[in-house]
């Protein structure tokens, strides 16, 4: 099959063919048919499977046969959970949409609204936005979402992760009932289905992989060590190529911090990713990696969203993640479009739950070996009796070389009471409440 067959316009097929594609993946193949109809569309789609333009392609189809949009009057919007995800999208629709005249504009938070508000008073044919700005667009009048005709929801699973579900029902009042309406996402979960049921006329479903699967062209090993090592293990495996880009996941966004100034005093080029990081921080950084400028990019697993780098071959799981479904988001940044990828997991005793329910749920054993001079204290427990951190705590960690000072409650960014060092030795010895921990941003 070619996109030629699919039925789409001259102009997308000759951009198509700029970028060196002749054939639609699996996804494109099913979806793009059912959007060009004008139906609303369930699909399940896996990162790296060629999902943006199973969208992008019929929707600018659809728009190039209309006149250009006038005012404040978009006839698309795309909402993604990320701001990373957003600008992807963006480049997406611009590279497909290169020998046609659709403007788009991009609506993320991090940054000022005055550009945003500049480009929408020119017209703009397609949004791509974040929920949370779009709100605030919403609140200042400076959007006007009544002459949206398609609607799309990219990666609806993880807007409802990060908790997007209140901003999204105030959104659909925005936009007019009748609309056509495309919802994208990892896989059909109850949520999902009762979601789309709410705002979506008899959707039909389109699915290309079985859910919580990874591309065959992923080797999975796992190596066991102390909490207390990971670092000097990490460092280890990235110095076997010191070249080659790595994406390495950590669970938080200080953890993602303090191992970015580890590695760089250690002469690796790396950079953090995550929802502390400043917009134009988190783009210098994709920037850098993308151009090769970073080798080792670190990242919390929701500023992850709309990382696409072709032909990354590493992946590390620094910490396991706590949602054993969140391993196939991670992994699926490499071994993309039949090119062969690793993905590396360092788990410690603590985490021998966490990797069994991981191994569950791919219904594979996973290569576990140690790397001498690196063998853990204790082996990985991997039978049904393995411990397991309770879910939205962090993983206990064994004792660090600095000690005698309790840990703080404080959540991470927060200052410290005496301006930056160490609690004080009388507040120290006080019991104090723990505070919750901020929740995540995009």
């Amino acid at each position: 099959m070619s996109f030629e067959s699919l039925g789409l316009a001259p102009a997308l097929l000759r951009a198509l063919a700029d970028q060196g594609y002749a054939n639609p993946t699996p996804i494109q193949a099913a979806a793009i048919p059912v959007v060009l109809e004008g139906v609303d569309l369930l699909a399940a789609a896996q990162t790296g499977t060629g999902k943006t333009a199973a969208f992008a392609l019929p929707l600018l189809q659809h728009l190039s046969t209309r006149p250009p949009s006038v005012g404040r009057r978009p006839s698309a919007l795309i909402l993604t959970p990320t701001r990373e995800l957003a600008a992807q999208v963006n480049d997406s629709l611009r590279d497909y949409g290169k020998h046609m005249r659709i403007n788009t504009a991009t609506i993320f938070g991090g940054v000022s609204m005055g550009p945003q508000i500049q480009s929408l008073r020119r017209g703009v044919d397609i949004v791509i936005a974040t929920p949370g700005r779009l709100i605030d667009h919403m609140q200042q009048r400076t959007i006007d979402l009544s002459g949206v005709e398609v609607l799309v929801l990219d990666e609806a699973d993880r807007m409802l992760d990060m908790g997007f579900l209140p901003a999204l029902k105030r959104i659909l009042t925005a936009v007019p009932r009748k609309r056509q309406t495309l919802l994208f996402s990892a896989t059909f979960a109850p949520p999902i289905k009762a979601l789309a049921m709410q705002f979506m006329h008899q959707p039909r479903e389109v699915s290309v992989s079985p859910p919580n699967t990874v591309a065959s062209t992923v080797t999975h090993r796992v190596h066991p060590v102390d909490a207390s090592r990971k670092r000097d293990l990490l460092l280890h495996v990235l110095s076997q190529d010191s070249r080659r880009q790595t994406l390495v996941f950590s669970r938080t966004k200080h953890g993602a911090d303090k191992l970015v100034r580890f590695l760089e005093t250690s002469g690796m080029r790396s950079a953090a990713i995550h929802g502390n990081k400043s917009q134009n921080a988190r783009t210098r950084a994709l920037s850098g990696f993308k151009t090769g400028r970073v080798t080792v990019l670190v990242a919390t697993d929701i500023a992850a969203r709309g990382i696409d780098i072709d032909q990354l071959p590493m992946v590390i799981n620094f910490d396991l993640p706590m949602v054993a479904e969140d391993y196939v988001h991670r992994i699926g940044r490499t071994g993309r479009a039949g090119i062969e990828g690793v993905a590396v997991s360092l788990v410690s005793h603590e985490e021998a739950g966490l990797l069994r329910d991981i191994r569950k749920l791919l219904k594979d054993e996973i290569e576990v070996s140690d790397i001498a001079g690196y063998a853990p204290s204790q082996p990985l427990r991997l039978d049904a009796n393995a411990p397991r951190p309770a879910q939205g705590q962090r993983q206990p960690r064994q004792p660090q070389q600095r000690q005698g000072k309790p840990p703080s409650h404080r959540p991470h960014g927060h200052a410290q009471s005496n301006g930056g060092g160490g609690e004080s030795h009388a507040a120290g010895n006080r019991k104090r409440r723990p505070r919750r921990r901020p929740a995540a941003k995009a």
